[in-house]
This record gives structure tokens, C-alpha cells and sequence, in this order.
């Protein structure tokens, strides 16, 4: 069943308040630090620049026009076909954490609610395909933002949740193939695979080293090449899956524990896209265990290491409970790896 267009709408006739209920909307998720794009219907066609001036000129010429000013980006685009506003949903899904439709009463957006123009007016669309029918004499925006805060959750919930597991490493420090090491009877990748796998729809390997013979199963994935370090792996994955999102877990991690997997997966909230752990007050993050949203990728096509998301708005850095902090501790020398097994 086609679950509509990927975006929450607003719609009713003209005059009815459809932009003054977005743009009281798009100021309270603002204030969370949410980012929301607004696709609005206009019947007679955008009106956004000025006959005569000159990026006017240049796009009656033929160009497809940039403009930009502090804080600001306008762009205006010739269109050989005009692209469905789903593909248009997509593309500012990817960028954003919400997108809102205004108007497009003729479209299937996945929800939307009807705003009543005048006293008897009526809603003229099925009546399951809209969630409330707004009358003008209602507090508009308390009864639309905890339908918008259940989209977003759904929208999360939507996006598969993946493991990739780095193992293309050359292990110089350590000497041999950590993912390979043992403690007690079983390797360190066995272990990790063991703690990850129960909380994510797939896992995979990242990256070309040496693989236990009871995981040589498990699908592996290439590093991308001409990309540094972990990043090979991370954006193999990402680029594999764009759809997901995905928890990243080195292999010289053997203290993993579901348990941590678990608290990770619980600070995922509306407008993070990244949750890299913070394991103390001035300490760097930990991007290693950590769990990247699909949106995050943009992000990652252009860093060299995945710690340099850190401080973005965008991304969470909390401090895992004394409990499960172990977790995220690296075990990458032939002395912490003697260390830990005498242990």
C-alpha cells in the first residue's frame, strides 16, 4: 500500500489560515532546533523575483539562478518535466527534519489535517486521509503540534536501523587483526556481532580484513576508496543504504554489551542526527560506537574523520552512565589486549 507522500499537510481553501497556522507552527519546532522545509502550492506559479533585475535577466536567458545573502539561499531552476512532489519530499527530506505541505489538497501526503474556511464550510476529502477537520475558532496550532510530534516519531520509526561493524583497519599498533583477538574463548568480533545484532533489522562487516569462520556468513561491504580511515567503511555503508540509519562500532571495542547498544538507541530524538558519546566532562567524543542518522550523511561526504560532526547542532554527545561506560573502551595495544584478558 503507497503510504502517500512523506510530509505532513495543511491544507483547505485560500483564506481559510493556512499560512498563518504554518508559520506559528514552523516558529514553535524552530525553537526546538528543528529544521523544516514548507512546499507550497501556488495555482498561479511562484512570484519570487523581480522582472528587469538581473538574476531576472539570467534566468529568462537560460540559467538556473543562485542567489545568496547572509543567512539566506534563494535558488530558481528551469525544469525540463516538472519533478512529483514526492521526489521533491525526498530530496528535502534528506536535509531536513520535517517538511510541511501547504496546501496540495489534491496530493496524498502520509498525514494532514483540513482547516475550515467559514461556519458551515466542510471538508470535501475522505474523511481517513485527514486527521482533523479545524474549525477557525479553535486553538489551531495547540491541536496540530502533537499530531506533527507523532509524525515525527513515525518518521524515525520508518527508517531501517543497520549495524556496520569496521574491520578494515590494519590493526599497526595492535600488530595483528584486533577482530580476530580472543578473550576468554571467543573473538572480539564475535562478541561485538553477539551484543549489536539483537537490537538492528541487518548487520554487516565493513571493510576487508580477516573474518571468524562462524561469521563468514554475514554480508561485507568494500571500503570506499580514497577516503581516509573509518570513514571508508562508514560511507560504504551509508552509500549502500541511504535509507538508514545506522550504528557504527569499531572492532577493538570487546566490552560492547547490548546494554549500551540499547542506551544509545534511546537518545535518538526529533532534530539529532548524530549521537556521538561523550565519556566525560573535556573529553573528545567517542564517534566510533556511535549512531549517525540517514541524514547524517550529507554531513560525512564532506568530513575527513567522523569526530569532526562534533559541536554541530545537529548532534548529541551525552555521557553513557558509569554502568555501561566500558563499553566504549578501546583495547588497541598488545598491552591494554594482555591487560584485559588477564582480567
Amino acid at each position: 500500500m503507497n503510504p502517500g507522500v512523506p510530509a505532513f499537510g495543511v491544507c483547505g481553501w485560500s483564506g481559510s489560515g493556512k499560512t498563518t497556522l504554518l508559520v506559528e507552527v514552523v516558529r514553535r519546532l524552530s525553537a526546538r532546533g528543528l529544521r523544516i522545509a514548507v512546499v507550497k502550492d501556488d495555482i498561479h506559479g511562484p512570484d519570487l523575483d523581480r522582472e528587469g533585475k538581473d538574476s531576472d535577466r539570467l534566468f529568462r536567458a537560460g540559467a538556473d539562478v543562485v542567489l545568496t545573502g547572509p543567512g539566506e539561499r534563494f535558488t530558481r531552476t528551469h525544469l525540463s518535466g516538472a519533478p512529483a512532489l514526492e521526489q521533491i519530499v525526498k530530496r528535502l527530506d534528506l536535509d531536513h527534519d520535517l517538511v510541511l505541505l501547504e496546501g496540495h489538497k489534491h496530493s496524498r501526503p502520509a498525514r494532514r489535517v483540513w482547516l475550515l474556511k467559514d461556519h458551515g464550510d466542510a471538508c470535501p476529502l475522505p474523511g481517513r486521509s485527514v486527521l482533523r477537520v479545524l474549525r477557525r475558532d479553535e486553538d489551531r496550532a495547540a491541536a496540530v503540534m502533537p499530531l506533527i510530534d507523532g509524525w515525527l516519531a513515525h518518521r524515525q520509526a520508518l527508517a531501517p536501523l543497520c549495524a556496520g561493524i569496521l574491520i578494515g583497519g590494519g590493526s599497526r599498533r595492535m600488530g595483528r587483526p584486533k577482530q580476530l583477538l580472543r578473550l576468554g574463548k571467543t573473538t572480539w568480533l564475535e562478541r561485538i556481532v553477539r551484543a549489536v545484532k539483537p537490537a538492528v533489522r541487518d548487520l554487516v562487516l565493513l571493510g576487508a580484513g580477516a573474518v571468524p569462520p562462524g561469521l563468514s556468513a554475514l554480508p561485507a561491504l568494500p571500503d570506499v576508496v580514497n577516503r581516509p580511515g573509518p570513514m571508508a567503511g562508514m560511507l560504504a555503508a551509508m552509500r549502500w543504504r541511504p535509507d538508514a540509519s545506522w550504528v557504527f562500532v569499531a572492532c577493538d571495542l570487546p566490552l560492547i554489551s547490548t546494554a549500551a547498544v540499547e542506551w544509545l538507541l534511546q537518545q535518538r530524538a526529533p532534530g539529532v542526527w548524530a549521537i556521538l558519546p561523550r565519556l566525560g566532562r573535556g573529553r573528545a567524543v567517542e564517534p566510533l560506537f556511535a549512531l549517525y542518522e540517514f541524514r547524517a550523511r550529507t554531513w560525512l561526504e564532506g568530513c575527513h574523520a567522523p569526530s569532526a560532526l562534533a559541536g554541530l547542532a545537529v548532534v548529541a554527545s551525552p555521557q553513557p552512565p558509569p554502568a555501561i561506560a566500558e563499553a566504549w573502551r578501546n583495547v588497541n595495544t598488545p598491552l591494554a589486549a594482555a591487560r584485559l584478558a588477564r582480567r
